[in-house]
């Protein structure tokens, strides 16, 4: 189990919102870039990593309870969807970390899949 804290630190991630970062745990992560995936197979208490870029992405997080949403490849949210986030409570970051390479670095530090 790992913090969202600990998450921003591993990948190397700029931070555009947190909340909580010290307190909430992270007990899976998911990678990928179709919400239907992420509806079909996230546990609650997880990170969403993704490279799709658009406000269904925070509503697809609320839905879900993830409390941290990452965007690989250097990918940047508009400050709509950052107050979307804001509102409703879910961590974004960005790191430039690809897809492939933030998935092995939260596994080695002990994350599994949300399936």
């Amino acid at each position: 189990m790992l913090y969202v804290k600990d998450i921003a630190r591993l990948l190397d991630a700029k931070i555009l919102y947190g909340t909580n970062m010290d307190t909430t745990e992270v007990h899976s992560v998911c990678g990928s870039d179709m919400m239907s995936d992420v509806l079909a197979y996230v546990k609650n208490q997880s990170v969403l990593l993704t490279g799709l870029c658009n406000p269904q992405t925070i509503r697809t997080a609320e839905m879900m309870d993830i409390v941290c949403l990452v965007f690989v490849r250097n990918k940047q949210p508009d400050e709509t969807m950052i107050e979307l986030a804001k509102q409703r409570g879910i961590s974004v970051f960005t790191t430039y970390h690809t897809m492939f390479t933030s998935c092995g670095i939260l596994y080695t530090a002990g994350l599994k899949g949300g399936a």
